[in-house]
């Protein structure tokens, strides 16, 4: 199991998309800037969301697909290939509501083969893919949203899956930038038990 490590999840991802597929780099590197923006709130789980936070689209490289659904094909290649480490390929997989798109393509009992990381840090992972644009840029959840389903069009699957996920995404947003301000953020979420510790916990 290889120990999380930025600069090897950095360097992995320019391998798989810098050249063949420049916009998605950018917005990796937007990803992972804005994670670690979010160090201060991470303690020691800081290496793991910054990390899966570069690695989230490696799906989307050429040599990587084979479901054509890019957090399952890219969490397998972390754990077949690189022998990652289990957390960080559970991040990969189910990041940003993954669970919703699976469900669309007919891959939920594939995407089992992954557990589902903390609410927490999929929360802090979410904030950081949903506040930045397709080339790295900042953006509104909102806005963000709204670009996803312009980009693909209506009723593409990605679309719907989007429209389903998006009070998860916006909460998930929300709570985490309550969070960076030093508010409480409790989020309800029905997969976790009442009570169950938020990021704070997780240091």
């Amino acid at each position: 199991m290889r120990h999380v490590q930025v600069g090897w999840a950095r360097a992995l991802a320019e391998s798989l998309l810098a050249e063949p597929l420049p916009r998605r780099w950018a917005h990796s590197q937007g990803v992972g800037a804005q994670a670690e923006t979010l160090r201060p709130i991470l303690g020691t789980d800081g290496d793991l969301l910054v990390s899966a936070a570069w690695l989230h689209d490696i799906g989307y490289a050429p040599p990587l697909v084979a479901t054509d659904f890019h957090p399952l094909d890219g969490a397998r290649y972390l754990r077949d290939v690189e022998h990652a480490d289990e957390m960080l390929c559970r991040l990969v997989a189910h990041h940003t509501c993954a669970h919703i798109e699976a469900e669309e393509r007919g891959l939920s009992a594939e995407l089992d083969e992954f557990d589902a990381p903390p609410s927490a840090l999929a929360d802090a992972l979410i904030y950081c893919d949903m506040t930045t644009g397709p080339s790295g840029e900042r953006m509104d959840v909102t806005n963000r949203l709204a670009e996803i389903d312009r980009r693909y069009g209506a009723d593409h699957l990605v679309s719907r899956s989007i429209r389903r996920a998006t009070p998860v995404l916006v909460e998930a947003v929300q709570v985490t930038t309550k969070l960076i301000a030093g508010e409480p953020g409790n989020r309800i979420d029905p997969l976790r038990p009442q009570g169950t510790p938020g990021l704070g916990g997780l240091t």
